[in-house]
């Protein structure tokens, strides 16, 4: 028996019936050899976390564009406290922490410049429109390794594409620890994003819904607690009841939507943040209509993409994986005058 066996042995014991064994994977799209000493998502885990594309991340816009203040969230720090939560839900329901970890590390992978300002740029230019967790899938099938793409497991791909959204409308993950993923996913930006406006002294805390508060507290940390402890304990009781999905409370989960709202109304889509909102969208814009008229001026990768793709996908593809800083910069050198010599 070798070290991955002896792992996939033990998580026979640990993980619940209803969790994802790594032997009972639906496999690659690709067949390949399995390692010595990893699980498959041992592997898919390590295979993200050493992409370029999860390496971006850390350049990528959370809420807020331009800060002086290295204690903001950027998307890579958030997605490092989703999988954190969802490490932790997981462990507490007894689901596999292994794939838990994989889908939260790639469920943001797909996300452009200036956060969802950008995303709603490109859903407007688009035919197709644009949605951040299906590019999050392409970019790991499709583009990352010049191509070739990761080779990930069925049932992190299925994770990252259903992590999106909370309300029937958008789809469910097939394992539980995806729908830990879905729901660590909110938990996280929520409270994180709370956080941050009243560091940048946009909210303080008597201006979030009393009703929430009252039911998931009157701090960053008391909230987090309340909500992974009921995800836990209210997932738990669904199992004993026969219900296999994981969900909060019925009152916790009106508290969280409750602070969503809150956050969207006010932050997401308020008046505090338009003017910046408009300036990123604006560059964006203008970045993508210099590609869209000019690929040639694109690097060979994306050239060959427009040539078996088209125009619209090769110059999204380029676009959606720049950081922001890296967007600015070619909007400077495309657009903004230099040194003018008479």
């Amino acid at each position: 028996m070798n070290i991955r066996q002896r792992i996939e042995a033990n998580e026979g014991k640990i993980i619940i019936p209803y969790g994802a064994l790594s032997l009972n994977s639906k496999g690659r799209k690709v067949l390949e050899d399995k390692d010595d000493v990893r699980t498959c998502y041992m592997v898919d885990r390590d295979r993200i976390i050493h992409s370029k594309s999860f390496r971006r991340l850390k350049h990528k816009t959370q809420v807020y564009i331009i800060t002086s203040s290295d204690h903001y969230r950027t998307r890579l720090t958030h997605t490092l406290e989703v999988a954190q939560i969802a490490k932790t839900i997981g462990r507490g329901i007894g689901l596999n922490e292994d794939l838990i970890e994989a889908i939260a590390l790639g469920h943001d992978i797909g996300h452009v410049p200036f956060a969802h300002n950008g995303e709603e740029v490109l859903n407007d230019i688009l035919p197709q429109g644009f949605r951040h967790n299906e590019n999050s899938i392409r970019v790991l099938t499709q583009i990352e390794k010049l191509g070739k793409g990761l080779n990930l497991s069925s049932e992190v791909l299925d994770g990252i594409l259903n992590h999106s959204g909370l309300s029937s409308k958008y789809g469910m993950a097939a394992t539980l620890e995806g729908q830990v993923v879905r729901y660590s996913d909110k938990i996280a930006y929520v409270n994180h994003d709370i956080d941050d406006s009243i560091r940048a002294g946009l909210l303080i805390d008597a201006m979030l819904p009393l009703g929430a508060i009252e039911i998931l507290g009157a701090n960053h940390g008391m909230r987090i607690d309340t909500l992974v402890k009921d995800c836990i304990y209210n997932t738990l009781n669904n199992l004993d009841m026969g219900n296999i999905v994981v969900s909060l409370s019925e009152s916790v989960e009106k508290a969280l939507g409750d602070l969503r709202n809150f956050m969207f109304e006010n932050i997401y889509k308020g008046e505090i943040l338009k003017v910046e909102r408009e300036k990123a969208q604006f560059v964006l814009t203008q970045v993508y209509t210099y590609y869209y008229n000019k690929p040639q001026a694109m690097p060979d990768f994306y050239k060959k993409i427009v040539e078996e793709e088209g125009l619209h996908t090769g110059v999204a593809d380029y676009i959606s994986g720049m950081s922001d800083d890296y967007c600015l910069m070619l909007f400077n050198n495309l657009y903004v005058p230099k040194v003018v010599i008479y």
